[in-house]
């Protein structure tokens, strides 16, 4: 048998019962079952054979939809079946994961868990709903974008039971979904407004921030969280926006106001949180959104005079992005520190790197962990700022990103409970 839910350690048999004859003395494929284990075709240019898992397949066989094992669900696809190895044994099997173990592999990267804190039942449940993806591609603006993962759309544009839609056309400035060009170009020609529904609170150059509340704009920002979700794997808030703030970054330019991506934030959040949810579009991305958008959310902090922290879990990408701000920022500041004359001016503790950075005390003390510099000696910690230790990780942290000028912000916190009155 191939791989599939009764093998208990997820390989197939020595050999499959593939081959039959056919009259003619044709071979005949072996009949794939959902659940399968088997190599595929990853890079044709450079013969490049990968385990990938059936995750569904059409009637006739001629196409199946995949996930590579060794990469994040984003990647899964639909491929033809010339593309799949139908005589696939437990050895050969044995013999890629071998390989991969021995050599490593360019295109395997470390894995982030986007489901951390779910429940065994409750990631099951997630993964058989949102299995196979249900858009291939939006068009948005002037881009065409290949979705990464399952959104649940408004019944009126796919529901259960339809067909994958091949290009999603959505308006980049109401955000409205049409299932064909003809439809959102007679949207397009009765277009009055080109931003978004909110007010613009900081503009800097080309790029601007609007803030939006989802009470009052309830449907442009169920539209927002069902684009994100195109994008991201563990996002769950589509419905109840009213609670949240969503900021949403734009280019401007004379056509309008073009989204790049956003965040949201409660607007009373128990646990400190000053973000929900971060996506920089995958158009924009290696732009320096990701860390403006970073950046961005701790100016508000400073501003309400608070520590705060990104809500749990994050993404794959988010984490990256999280961990490389934390961590430049900290270098920066203590490479500051080192270079005080005075020895007693260079006596920091992590309470006052928090007040600097708006970081909470737990996010600190994990960054330094994680880049091994918090050391524990005789009592008490210290924190090792040899210089060449500093620039190796400050080189791994990569550029600033965006920057954001705090002097461009015209934003005052929300008033959500009569605690600033008392």
């Amino acid at each position: 048998l191939l791989a599939g839910a009764e093998d208990a350690d997820g390989v197939g048999g020595d050999a499959m019962a593939v081959n039959g004859e056919e009259g003619g003395g044709k071979k005949k494929d072996r009949e794939l079952r959902v659940g399968d284990v088997v190599l595929a075709l990853w890079r044709p240019e450079a013969d490049d054979w990968r385990e990938v898992e059936i995750k569904d397949k059409k009637k006739d066989n001629t196409l199946f939809y995949v996930h590579w094992v060794d990469f994040n669900r984003r990647l899964d696809a639909w491929i033809s079946r010339d593309r799949i190895d139908f005589e696939t044994t437990r050895e050969k099997l044995r013999e890629r994961r071998e390989r991969t173990h021995k050599w490593g592999d360019e295109f395997t990267h470390e894995n982030h868990d986007d489901h951390e804190g779910l429940g065994e039942a409750d990631l099951k449940e997630h993964e058989e709903l949102t299995k196979v993806k249900n858009v291939n591609k939006i068009q948005f603006g002037r881009y065409i974008v290949e979705t990464w993962y399952f959104s649940p759309l408004p019944r009126e544009i796919w529901k259960q039971g339809d067909g994958v839609i091949d290009i999603l056309y959505v308006c980049e400035f109401t955000l409205s979904f049409y299932r064909t060009k003809e439809e959102l170009e007679r949207h397009q020609k009765k277009l009055t407004i080109r931003h978004p529904p909110g007010d613009e609170i900081y503009r800097n150059g080309d790029v601007s921030v609007f803030e939006i509340d989802g009470e009052k704009a309830k449907i442009w920002c169920q539209n927002l969280c069902y684009i994100a979700k195109m994008f991201l794997d563990h996002k769950y808030l589509y419905y109840d926006v009213d609670p949240f703030l969503f900021y949403v970054v734009c280019e401007c330019d004379s056509q309008g106001f073009h989204v790049v991506g956003y965040f949201s934030k409660e607007k009373e959040s128990a646990n400190a949180f000053n973000l929900a949810c971060i996506l920089t579009l995958p158009q924009h991305q290696r732009k320096g959104y990701g860390k403006f958008i970073i950046s961005f959310s701790y100016a508000l902090s400073r501003i309400e005079q608070k520590l705060g922290s990104p809500e749990k879990p994050l993404s794959d990408l988010g984490k990256v992005s999280y961990e490389s701000f934390w961590a430049r920022k900290l270098l920066l500041m203590l490479q500051e520190i080192r270079q005080r004359q005075d020895p007693e001016d260079r006596m920091v503790s992590i309470q006052e790197l928090a007040d600097n950075t708006s970081f909470t005390l737990a996010d600190i003390k994990n960054t330094l962990d994680r880049l091994q510099i918090l050391r524990y000696s005789q009592g008490s910690y210290y924190i090792n700022v040899n210089p060449k230790i500093i620039e190796y990780h400050l080189a791994k942290c990569g550029g600033e990103g965006v920057p954001v000028d705090p002097s461009k912000i015209h934003w005052t916190p929300h008033l959500t409970s009569d605690r600033w009155f008392r």
